[in-house]
């Protein structure tokens, strides 16, 4: 969905912190963050996980991560708007940056690992940045036949290849535990518990989920003759209006929570 570096972005990560509250809500207690931590938030976006850890850490610290200068602008405005004096943000691509060596102690993301290019040089990475024995707690979407959400996708095929190779690719790129586990091994990470999260997501009114969903779906459509394309967008209004609850277009989801400590 469009460029970081573009101010539609910033539009995009702000609907995503709306999607995902329900994951937020579990997570405020899951990541487990101590008063006194000092907490890396890897692809912070926004900064809702960031500005929770920085709550939670009163006596510490939170910094949040990412690689789009529009969406940090925001992430710093909107912790500042809320009083928070202990969270930071810096543009930074977390797969090689150089943090301070061992300098934190407790490793987050919400879906802000599945994008890397070579996920074990970016853990490795991470990696350095905590200290010995330190926990990453991550939240990885699991496969897309396991998403309502990605129901989209199928909707938007013209019926001749609906039995084509469903969605995959960076947004489900850690569903496979065992892959994860021989990732964070590689990386010299230990101890990987992998745990089932399911929430629903919200994609707000009729109108702001079909907007939404229209931004992420801009190469599903350019795949499609133009003569196909107002027939998916019919396809497409049905099932947000099949799912919406009256306070919003809903849809099921389910995740990992994956927790591991560095060696």
């Amino acid at each position: 969905m469009g460029d970081p570096f573009d101010e539609e972005y910033v539009t995009h990560a702000l609907r995503l912190e709306a999607e995902l509250s329900r994951y937020q809500e579990r997570l405020r207690e899951l990541f487990g963050v101590a008063v006194g931590d000092r907490v890396l938030d890897i692809g912070c976006g926004a900064g809702a996980t960031t500005r929770d850890a920085a709550r939670s850490a009163r006596e510490g610290s939170a910094h949040g991560v990412d690689l789009s200068a529009p969406v940090l602008a925001t992430a710093r405005r909107l912790a500042a708007g809320e009083g928070i004096s202990n969270a930071t943000f810096e543009q930074a691509d977390a797969q090689t940056h150089r943090f301070p060596p061992a300098h934190f102690d407790l490793g987050i993301s919400r879906f802000g690992t599945m994008f890397f290019t070579d996920p074990v040089a970016a853990f490795t990475n991470i990696g350095r940045a905590l200290r010995p024995g330190a926990r990453l707690a991550q939240l990885v979407w699991r496969d897309a036949d396991r998403q309502e959400w990605a129901e989209w996708a199928e909707v938007i095929k013209s019926p001749s290849d609906r039995a084509a190779t469903p969605l995959s690719g960076a947004p489900f790129s850690l569903a496979d535990p065992q892959t994860v586990r021989e990732i964070l091994a590689a990386a010299r990470f230990t101890g990987v518990e992998v745990t089932e999260l399911s929430e629903p997501v919200n994609y707000g009114s009729q109108a702001d989920a079909l907007d939404f969903v229209l931004g992420m779906t801009r190469d599903h459509f350019a795949e499609l003759d133009p003569g196909e394309v107002p027939a998916a967008q019919d396809r497409l209004r049905a099932l947000l209006a099949a799912h919406d609850t009256g306070a919003g277009v809903w849809f099921d989801s389910r995740a990992w929570l994956v927790v591991s400590r560095r060696a």
